[in-house]
């Protein structure tokens, strides 16, 4: 008797594909820089939160870290406050610092909370405010070689992963929002209910220096470009994989927008974690897609003396 053709036989092996790779990453931390496009686009927020849910029920402990430009000029604009940046990075006046606060954590957490929350009793929202996560100290911008105060822009000074690990033990999925509390005491008492105690950080490097704390297997940072390019933009071809060293040696001639990722990834690699990853939030299941498959997605970064067998 001739075996019936399945139609449904492409789906196994689309599973079996995986099982190596959900063998290596099982019980290890992820931690999910989720940002760009995917974060205004209704269906790739939805792809996002699926993905997040299917690495927690494979086994992995996923972390989420998110910031919230577009939603923050939004509200500054609607509110007549004005947008300004420096040296690419937001000038935040303690009002603009109350909206970032009532933006990150009341609206962009609040909404990402519930779409993975659809699919269980899975998510958590914090600040890196609560339990001490994160502690900053104020950043200056750095323009044409002179130091420029920018307001409540934080640089992290201390990181305290103890209730991320506490959450990720209960098998909850924690969504952080990248504000900080100021790391200097009179800072913190001048503004005991407003934006003096606090600074809004880059979330790229708040998702770099928590996966470096929680030493996490992977940090993946979601853009809107396919990875890191070799040579743009003379060439769209994108470097699949590069060292730690290899990447230092082209952060000065990158474009400003993809700078603070890069850092984040040299900083996570060269202080424990295994891989850090950009990827191409604009591409639906993005994360599944370089976790899982064999070809992979985007720019891998590698510690100079990497060791993981079969990384790609």
């Amino acid at each position: 008797m001739s075996t019936r053709k399945h139609t449904a036989l492409p789906k196994a092996r689309t599973l079996i594909e995986a099982l190596p790779w959900l063998t290596r990453h099982h019980g290890k931390t992820v931690v999910i820089k989720f940002g760009g496009n995917a974060m205004i686009d209704e269906e790739l927020k939805r792809a996002f939160a699926q993905d997040v849910v299917f690495l927690r029920h494979a086994g992995l402990r996923p972390v989420v870290v998110h910031g919230g430009g577009p939603q923050i000029s939004a509200q500054l604009d609607l509110l007549g406050l004005e947008s300004e940046f420096k040296g690419g990075l937001r000038v935040t006046t303690p009002e603009a610092m109350n909206v970032v606060r009532m933006v990150l954590a009341g609206q962009v957490q609040r909404e990402l909370v519930g779409l993975l929350n659809e699919h269980g009793p899975l998510a958590v929202g914090m600040t890196g405010e609560d339990a001490h996560l994160m502690a900053a100290t104020k950043h200056y911008a750095d323009i044409d070689g002179e130091r420029v105060d920018i307001g409540r822009v934080g640089e992290i000074t201390a990181i305290d992963p103890g209730a991320v690990q506490a959450l990720l033990d209960d098998g909850r999925i924690p969504v952080i929002s990248s504000i900080a509390r100021s790391s200097d005491a009179e800072d913190r008492a001048s503004g005991a209910f407003g934006a003096s105690g606090v600074f809004n950080v880059n979330a790229d490097t708040a998702a770099a220096a928590l996966a470096a704390a929680l030493g996490a297997e992977t940090l993946m940072v979601l853009t809107d470009v396919e990875g890191l390019y070799e040579d743009w933009p003379d060439s769209d071809e994108v470097i699949s994989r590069l060292t730690a060293t290899e990447l230092e040696k082209l952060l000065p001639d990158l474009a400003s927008g993809m700078v603070p990722k890069m850092r984040g990834c040299l900083h996570a690699v060269r202080n424990g974690v295994h891989t850090a990853r950009v990827i191409d939030g604009r591409v639906q299941h993005s994360i599944l897609l370089e976790i899982f498959t064999d070809e992979g997605i985007g720019t891998m970064v590698v510690p100079d003396a990497n060791t993981i067998e079969g990384a790609t």
